[in-house]
């Protein structure tokens, strides 16, 4: 027997945010579907706390082939031009469904959608419903699916997935009470989101934790560009334990201004034609550059201010950030903001094609976990775009595979097994362990990089793979895999920061000369046998 919870199902959807739960939907019209959540649904991922936008060519003035312009540049010319295209021409009709099944937008006056203006990009393209677009699509794809016919399991947190030969059929997880689920289905959808929980300081919810790469990388999938890593421009400096959290793009879209300590408006120095709103990256380490070079604040931040817009405006345009600074004390319609850089998005993942298939036979990926799409810097406002055109492409992918007759070695369940019985014998404390992770990751492959400190990350992540964690309960038995997880998912990072002899995009190696240029264009890396390769060896161009 494989275990005592076993499910079967035609599609099983991993992720519940906003790419997985727009999969499941698509998927549900072909057969049974289980949409898998860690947490509860639509409560944990990162979607619900994407505040800016969704990026849409909805404007006579604007054009799909500027939109798929500014995403190519924006991304150094690292994407994959397919996917950008479609991208940009279906990101309107997914637009258009999320409004028929309820979503609620701001809108003009003649009740066309309202467009702000976001970094890298030649014209106002991003929807947004105030600064909470991402709750209220989470919110309208949740609806969408409690009225089908789609079976939710919540908290229910995947460990490996399973095969039949070299097929993926279904995946083992853990659900609260430590106790091994299995699930077979024809088909898989990876939608488990990013990874910014391996830095300290970061935007991710405690689902971004990079699971997802770490089990698809071990079940023999090809992942690219893991070296990029997105560091927000703007998260919040104080108070402590609300350090990482992210002060939206559309503070600056609205209008919002940099400032250093010494009040000068840096960003003439930087880019002085884009300003505020150049690319997500060229902001970040201007950021980090002035503080590093003495001219941030006491709180080691700079200031972003938006006391010079109406307060109507700044009410009605960002009222989850006035309530966030109020909160802490800080008025933004009369006092600036403090902040600095922040782990926030990952541009790599798992290599798919325009249908989202990976490179495993029954295995699809769509979101944050793939790779491709954003290049080497994600425009703000292309993720939520993102979700809804690759996540429909992939739960139609998945649902259209023929039902076929899953055979499952029990050997796979049983080391599993094996695995979390290990936990219970640790000696060593999880949160040390991974605190010790981050730390290392932040410092050492955080925006800038360089040999010797990704080295450094290197041998502190494999002195940390040699410890023994400890599950001091059974709820810890998750925490205990997941960290394994994290561990390997830094480890593609960081061995990813040395393979790129360059500076593109959001990966700055200070410690190199060269740079990209866009008639030297390589597309990606493959990072399979990157354990067996050694991280001396270069990868594909």
């Amino acid at each position: 027997m494989l275990a005592d919870n076993v499910k079967e199902c035609h599609v099983l959807v991993i992720g519940s945010g906003g790419a997985g739960a727009r999969a499941a939907i698509e998927a549900s019209k072909y057969g049974d579907t289980i949409l898998l959540s860690r947490s509860i649904a639509g409560k944990g991922g990162c979607t619900t706390m994407a505040e800016g936008g969704y990026n849409a060519v909805i404007n006579s003035a604007d054009s799909c082939s500027v939109h798929k312009e500014d995403t190519i540049k924006g991304g150094a010319y690292l994407n994959d031009p397919k996917l950008v295209d479609i991208l940009v021409r279906e990101a309107p009709e997914r637009m258009e469904d999320l409004v028929r099944w309820g979503a609620v937008f701001d809108v003009t006056d003649s009740e066309m959608l309202s467009q702000r203006s976001f970094g890298g990009q030649r014209f106002p393209r991003t929807c947004f419903a105030g600064d909470r677009t991402g709750h209220e699509i989470i919110m309208t794809l949740l609806e969408k699916i409690r009225s089908g016919n789609i079976r939710v399991m919540q908290e229910i947190t995947v460990t490996e997935l399973l095969k039949d030969g070299l097929r993926v059929c279904g995946a083992t997880g853990l659900n609260r009470r430590g106790e091994i689920v299995v699930i077979c289905a024809d088909s898989v959808v990876l939608a488990t989101g990013g990874l910014g929980q391996i830095y300290d300081v970061c935007t991710n919810c405690a689902m971004g934790n990079g699971q997802g790469y770490a089990f698809s990388y071990r079940a023999g999938a090809e992942l690219i560009d893991m070296e990029m890593v997105q560091f927000h421009p703007t998260g919040a400096v104080y108070p402590y334990d609300a350090r990482g959290r992210l002060i939206t793009e559309a503070v600056r879209g609205e209008g919002g201004i940099l400032r250093n300590a010494r009040g000068e408006r840096f960003m003439e120095k930087y880019d002085p034609e884009r300003m505020e709103l150049s690319t997500r990256d060229v902001v970040a380490r201007a950021i980090a550059t002035e503080i590093l070079e003495g001219r941030g604040t006491e709180k080691g931040g700079v200031y972003l201010d938006v006391s010079h817009l109406p307060p109507e405006v700044i009410e009605e345009r960002l009222p989850v950030m006035l309530e966030q600074f109020l909160n802490n004390g800080v008025d933004i319609r009369k006092e600036p903001m403090e902040v600095a850089p922040t782990a926030h998005h990952m541009m790599g993942g798992l290599r798919i094609t325009p249908e989202c298939e990976t490179t495993l036979r029954g295995l699809f990926a769509c979101g944050e976990v793939t790779g491709g799409v954003h290049g080497a810097n994600r425009l703000g406002g292309n993720s939520l775009a993102d979700t809804q055109v690759f996540g429909k492409r992939a739960g139609e992918s998945a649902g259209k595979t023929e039902k076929f007759d899953i055979t499952i070695d029990s050997e796979q369940v049983k080391a599993q097994k094996e695995r979390i019985s290990r936990f219970t014998k640790g000696t060593d404390s999880v949160s040390e362990i991974k605190s010790a992770l981050r730390k290392t990751m932040w410092e050492n492959a955080g925006i800038f990089r360089t040999k010797e400190g990704l080295l450094k990350a290197l041998s502190d992540i494999e002195r940390l793979k040699g410890m023994n964690p400890k599950a001091v309960s059974k709820q810890n038995l998750i925490d205990c895999c997941i960290l394994e997880d994290m561990l390997t998912t830094a480890t593609l990072v960081v061995k990813g920061a040395l393979l790129r002899e360059e500076s593109r995009g959001a990966h700055v190696r200070n410690d190199i000369e060269t740079k990209w240029t866009p008639d030297k264009s390589p597309y990606g890396h493959t990072y399979q046998s990157l354990e067996k390769a050694g991280i001396e060896k270069k990868g594909e161009n």
